[in-house]
């Protein structure tokens, strides 16, 4: 593990921390329909709350969970988001920094780091990463995924797969690399489409697959999870149809084994209405991690 991955591996984290301060306030305000640009203020005594108090887990711990100016108990929910949401952005900086994704151009070590392909992969799934703990949340509360999220974040997640396309086809030429010149900065090295390609049929193919399940169990699947398949699907589908069909895959069992956990302890009858929104970004987040080596594992056992 190099300096420089050290580095950006706490830097990242620090970063998540800040982010994820920012995603309990889209989580609470978002349903309400409170603007994200209102200062922040106690949601019991409406008071405002000082930028000290706002930083990520420090502030809430200097404030003992309470509220300065009324006492109300603040939920422990809000750093344990802020630090889970550090964690996880670690978590992803380190998978991206000692993992080759895509494998799209052969360099290794601060040549890796210092490519368009590794900061568009790392700037991509951490804006996944954001939009799944959000929507998380809020559906956990709500039991809603709101088109002000999943839409948008769905557009920006085809974005940002088409400029790291392009800009990995930037990079020095793989012939370079391979005889031990110089890397010259710029040079084409030309676009690979397919990628991308498979990004879009993937999100749209699950999108179809989902809104066919609604038409036939409406009471089963929501409008919100139709369309949070089509995002999820997208960003499965960049990395490969071993992680789209594994992921896809995942969602339902997860969700089902969930489900009958719930209906074993009593939390839950066979009609209850169970959040699945949560279940696609789990299902999403094991097809990008494990899909590819669970379905190449899977036809190996078929030939």
């Amino acid at each position: 593990m190099t300096a420089a991955a050290i580095a950006l591996i706490v830097i990242t984290g620090i970063y998540g921390l800040v982010i994820g301060s920012f995603l309990n306030v889209v989580a609470y305000r978002v349903p309400a329909g409170i603007p994200l640009t209102r200062e922040s203020r106690c949601p019991s005594c409406e008071a405002k709350i000082r930028w000290w108090q706002n930083v990520p887990v420090v502030g809430w711990l200097a404030l003992r969970g309470r509220c300065a100016s009324c006492g109300a108990a603040i939920s422990a929910r809000y750093p344990a988001v802020e630090a889970l949401t550090g964690v996880l952005f670690a978590a992803v900086a380190a998978g991206v920094a000692f993992s080759r994704p895509l494998d799209a151009r052969p360099v290794d070590g601060l040549l890796w780091l210092g490519t368009a392909e590794f900061w568009g992969v790392l700037v991509t799934l951490l804006v996944f990463l954001s939009i799944s703990i959000a929507l998380t949340l809020i559906d956990l509360d709500t039991r809603r995924l709101p088109n002000a999220i999943v839409l948008p974040g769905w557009v920006t997640i085809i974005v940002l797969l088409l400029v790291t396309t392009v800009l990995t086809g930037l990079l020095p030429a793989e012939g370079g690399l391979e005889a031990g010149t110089p890397a010259v900065a710029g040079t084409w090295a030309g676009i690979d489409w397919g990628p991308f390609v498979r990004a879009v049929i993937g999100g749209v193919a699950l999108f179809v697959f989902y809104f066919i399940v609604r038409l036939i169990s409406p009471r089963g699947m929501g409008g919100g999870d139709v369309k949070l398949a089509g995002l999820a699907g997208t960003m499965m589908a960049w990395f490969g149809w071993g992680p789209l069909i594994v992921g896809a895959f995942a969602a339902f069992a997860l969700g089902g084994l969930f489900g009958i956990a719930m209906m074993l302890i009593g939390r839950a009858r066979r009609k209850t209405a169970i959040p699945f929104g949560p279940w696609i970004l789990a299902g999403a987040w094991t097809g990008i991690i494990v899909g590819e080596p669970v379905s190449r594992w899977y036809l190996g056992l078929l030939s």
